[in-house]
């Protein structure tokens, strides 16, 4: 039986299971908001991936600890109403100096724990050279595999991390990698952490942070129990149950479908699929996996899970209703208008590239991508990047990428017998995620979605009527804050780059919010 554990949420006692997030234990208890914004409304979880900022809640008298990430000890008191405004602190005490230093020293450095990571790692290791993953979730596998840290991983993902353990690799979890610099021997990589700081000095840096979700606003989609599609499941891989609620899945992608089928494996009753790309985009898209049976299959086998939900193409969430949390979505075909009642609502539009690293280091970025040569290096030297900051083309290109990119790190590809294999592999699956991009594409009838006091900025609670008199990203951030928020843009920015065709391309270190006193440790440290 599971251990159970005795956490206080807003003085309330909650039984919660251990080894779950504070976010699942508090969704568990029935508490779908965890912390006030600027204007005083209520906010719940929405990436549950350590992105948006929107569950920080305050631990134990340490404010801006993102529910998601953290979890659940016995005794722990947890506070919702207090401290949810400010700038985010990863660790106790750590506001002003950090409570241990560290250097470490290696061949290959990889960020970022995914399949393209944990590819990279073992590949690079498993050639005798140094190599440090670093990660900042609490165990290896990137999103697709994210999981409770006391639970097993799925079958899918065990041969790489039990690989990993064996390629000789050492693994740093829990790593907030906010700098990267050149130096004349390589390159220096500055970390925090709860325990304390860190300072990797690499020959080599191997970049593969993944890709998070696009949020496109609409009327009401701060309402608690408005999530993100992926970060629905995240919730549920990390612990939440959604038993007993009618969940709504809706946005673009092929993730919708993995997404209904966990929230049904979840408890909830799935009412329907919304999917915004037209039946015959569909169906095209469909008919080009006949070279792929497994796809297919595993399509099929995700509706089962939820084969009594109607799914419905050509239709979009227009706005969500309800008086301090959600209990209904109007939707549409663009023709009618329609009203589903629902308590949990699952909407996403695909995934954007995490570049905020590579463009730090100079890696050169086209439209939202890293561009990377045959052997995944960058326009940068001795920096390689892998898996979906080079576009979201799937799991198994990762896992090709990640392998190149470790190979060519450790000087290895261009001898390697398994180079026409890998190359295959990435062309395979980049030719399919071409025909992806133009399936899924957003409908321009989303950019109308948002009214003039529709939030957009959910940090500074910017709404719309005051982003849309701007000119570009930097008037927008310079005028109005959209985008100086915890999150730093993460959420709201690519939403502006649909609306406005901005491009939000500055960077700056820390590039995640990052205590003072982790930025003087580092420095006196380096």
């Amino acid at each position: 039986m599971p251990e159970t554990v005795r956490v206080l949420i807003d003085g309330r006692a909650v039984d919660a299971e251990s080894g779950v997030t504070i976010a699942a234990a508090a969704i568990n208890a029935g508490e779908r908001a965890l912390r006030t914004s600027i204007r005083g409304e209520r906010r719940g979880v929405l990436c549950a991936m350590g992105i948006c900022f929107e569950c920080r809640v305050t631990v134990d008298g340490h404010p801006h600890r993102r529910a998601c990430m953290d979890l659940v000890r016995d005794g722990m008191s947890v506070e919702t109403r207090a401290g949810g405004t400010g700038l985010a602190m990863r660790g106790p005490g750590r506001e002003t100096r950090s409570a241990r230093l560290e250097t470490v020293s290696c061949d290959v450095a990889v960020v970022g724990g995914g399949p393209a990571g944990v590819a990279a790692a073992c590949r690079a290791a498993e050639v005798g050279r140094r190599t440090l993953l670093l990660d900042e979730n609490l165990a290896a596998g990137g999103q697709i595999y994210r999981r409770r840290p006391d639970r097993e991983p799925p079958p899918k993902a065990r041969p790489w991390l039990q690989r990993l353990a064996r390629s000789g690799a050492a693994v740093r979890n829990g790593i907030c990698v906010f700098d990267a610099v050149r130096e004349k021997d390589g390159w220096r990589l500055s970390a925090s952490t709860d325990a304390g700081d860190l300072i990797v000095r690499a020959r080599a840096v191997i970049l593969a942070t993944g890709a998070r979700e696009l949020f496109l606003p609409f009327p009401g989609w701060t309402l608690p129990g408005v999530y993100g599609a992926g970060g629905a499941q995240a919730l549920w891989k990390t612990g939440a149950s959604m038993r007993g609620r009618r969940a709504l899945v809706a946005g673009s992608g092929p993730l919708l479908l993995p997404v209904a089928s966990s929230l049904s494996r979840a408890g909830a009753r799935v009412v329907l699929i919304a999917e915004q790309a037209p039946l015959a985009a569909l169906t095209r898209f469909a008919g080009s996996l006949a070279s792929s049976p497994g796809k297919l299959l595993e399509a099929l086998r995700y509706r089962a899970a939820f084969a009594g939900a109607p799914y419905r193409s050509g239709t979009w969430v227009k706005e969500a209703r309800g008086d301090g949390g959600l209990e209904r979505l109007v939707l549409t075909d663009g023709a009618a208008e329609f009203e589903v009642r629902c308590d949990v609502a699952a909407v996403g539009y695909g995934l954007v590239p995490n570049v905020e690293l590579p463009r730090l280091a100079g890696c050169a970025i086209e439209g939202d991508r890293v561009t990377a040569d045959a052997s995944q290096r960058s326009s940068v030297p001795d920096v390689f990047c892998a898996g979906e900051i080079c576009g979201v083309a799937g799991l198994e290109t990762a896992i090709a990428e990640g392998e190149i990119a470790g190979l060519a790190a450790a000087d290895r590809w261009e001898e390697s017998s398994e180079a026409p294999r890998l190359t295959r592999a990435r062309a395979r699956g980049r030719r399919r995620a071409a025909r992806m991009d133009a399936t899924f594409a957003p409908r321009e009838e989303l950019r109308a979605l948002s009214r003039a006091d529709t939030i957009v900025c959910r940090c500074e609670d910017v709404p719309l009527g005051r982003i849309a008199s701007c000119g570009s990203a930097r008037e927008a951030k310079l005028s109005t804050r959209a985008g100086m928020g915890p999150c730093q843009g993460r959420v709201c920015g690519p939403a502006l780059r649909f609306l406005f065709g901005w491009d939000w391309d500055t960077v700056r270190p820390p590039i995640k919010p990052t205590p003072l006193g982790s930025l003087v440790s580092v420095e006196e440290l380096a």
